[in-house]
Order: structure tokens, then sequence, then C-alpha cells
């Protein structure tokens, strides 16, 4: 990474600024961006982006403050505008940046929805389309999204986040198979992390403080590595992969093929579709299951 210059979002607190602290101490030029909103979006304060900047060139790095809005269009082209003109290029992007409007399904409201749509996904998007005309043009450069398993997964009352990171894993894919030929490789995480997005977990009960202290062991700066990782030389072949990182364990997660098919020469109607594909496909169907229940062991 040394000298490479990395735009990351979100970089002002959790695992947007590990991330930026990991990639500057490995010898990245970073423009750390973010619009440094409160965990439900609103907002706007640049100290927990000044303070990232602030901590990288006092270990010795190099670092530049992006306050953009990454859900702006145009807010998104200056970000990538603001490297290149500082630093002569850019290398790599890392989308971290977010915030969440949880509620239950049938009581989410328009804006709850559009609002966390247009920063995690939109953001991600708009960023990343912006990179890519300059990473075309270099022949290079390497894309890192966060997704997350209330996606991959689910998870109760996050309708609109898990939609938008599920979509993050869609828009990842989609730029691996289009920029393949021009270099480029893009992945995603998925990762267990203690940060202000989860910091409002209740801890009225022994169970809720056991479980909130499990979530206190796995730190944010644990998820910087296998970016790092991600973005060098060394992972020159790895594309249009979804990982999970949780403390100390890393996940290949696997991604949507068939399973299994029912065939009728005839063609299908509703008797022969009742008759045969649940009975069928019953052993294959997957569960309604949420993250907590896929990843039911304690992190190691």
């Amino acid at each position: 990474m040394k000298d490479s210059v990395v735009l990351v979002t979100g970089a002002g607190r959790g695992i947007g600024r590990g991330v930026a602290v990991e990639l500057a101490a490995a010898g990245a030029r970073v423009v750390v961006n973010d619009l440094g909103t409160d965990a439900a979006g609103g907002g706007n304060d640049d100290t927990p982006a000044s303070s990232t900047v602030d901590e990288i060139v006092a270990a010795g790095g190099e670092a530049v403050l992006n306050g953009a809005d990454v859900g702006d269009w145009a807010a998104a082209r200056a970000a990538v505008d603001q490297a290149i003109s500082t630093y002569g290029r850019l290398d790599a992007v890392v989308n971290c940046a977010g915030f969440l409007r949880d509620r239950i399904f049938h009581r989410m409201s328009e804006q709850e929805w559009d609002d966390v749509i247009r920063v995690h996904l939109k953001g991600s998007f708009n960023i990343s389309r912006a990179a890519a005309e300059r990473f075309r043009e270099q022949g290079s450069g390497a894309f890192v999204h966060m997704t997350s398993t209330a996606g991959l997964i689910g998870n109760f009352g996050q309708a609109n986040y898990s939609a938008a990171k599920l979509g993050i894993v869609g828009l990842s894919r989609s730029i691996a198979l289009d920029m393949a030929r021009f270099g480029v490789r893009s992945n995603a995480i998925a990762p267990f992390a203690w940060s202000r997005l989860i910091g409002t977990l209740p801890e009225e009960t022994p169970e809720q403080r056991a479980r909130v202290a499990k979530f206190r062991e796995m730190r944010a700066e644990m998820v910087a590595p296998l970016v790092h990782f991600l973005l060098s030389a060394d992972a020159a072949d790895v594309t249009g992969q979804v990982f999970v990182v949780r403390r100390n364990e890393i996940f290949l997660m696997s991604q949507p093929r068939p399973i299994r098919s029912i065939h009728h020469g005839d063609g299908w109607d509703v008797e022969s579709l009742r008759e045969r594909l649940v009975p069928s496909f019953r052993t294959g169907f997957t569960p309604l299951e949420r993250s907590g229940d896929v990843f039911s062991w304690d992190p190691i």
C-alpha cells in the first residue's frame, strides 16, 4: 500500500476510522471522508473526520479531510476529484459510510426507507461510479464495500438497512464483472464490530449485558486487516467475493446458485405445482433466520 491513495467513506468513526488508520500506517495516503452525522443520520460535524486525520498525521502518515455527503452525486464526484488533485491519483475506495433508521416493517416510513437507501446503497454507487472513471483510465483499482449479515441473512426491524446492504452485494458483483477487463477488483465485507450503530443496544438484564459485552470484544479495527489485504497486490486475483469478519474469524460467504430443480415435460399448471413443488423443494427451503441464528456461537 506504500504511496497508494485510498478514499475511505465514513472514516470519522468505527470501521471506517479503523480502516483509514490501518492503511495510513501501511504507507497509504488517505482521503478521510465523513459528513459527521449522528447514528440516525442527522447533523453535520467535521470533528470525527478531523480527529481521524489528526491521528494519522500524528503517527507520521498522510491524510486529508473530506466532508462530502456521499448520497449526493456531485459531492461524491468532488470527493474523488479531491483525492486526485491532492495526491495525483486514486488507487482504491472503501465504502463504509452509513447510519441506521430501524423500524418494524409495517411501521417504517417512506423517509426512513429513502434516507437509509440513499446513504448506504446510492452513496456506495456514487463514490464508486466516480472512481470507476479514473480506474478505467489507469487500468487498475480496487473497491471494498461494507455489507451486513442483516442483508445476507436477515434481521428484525431493518428492512431498509437489509435491502441496502444486500443491494451493495449486487453492486459489488456488478462492478467486479463490468470492470475486470480494466484490472479493477471489487469485494464486499460484512463486519461484526462494536460501533455507535449498535452502541444503543439495551443493557437492562444480565443476558443483555452479556450480549453487549461480547459485541464489545469485536473491535472495529479488527476488520481493517482484511480490507488492507483485499486492496493489496497480494489479492490481485480476488474479486466478486463476499466475506464476513467476526473478531478473529473470517468467513467466505456463499452466493445464490440453484440448489435443486423440477421439470414437467407438458409445462406447469397450478395443479401440477400443487402436487410437486413444495414436496420437492421443502427440504431446500431457507428458514426464516436472523443473523444471530446463523452465527449462533460466541465470537472466537
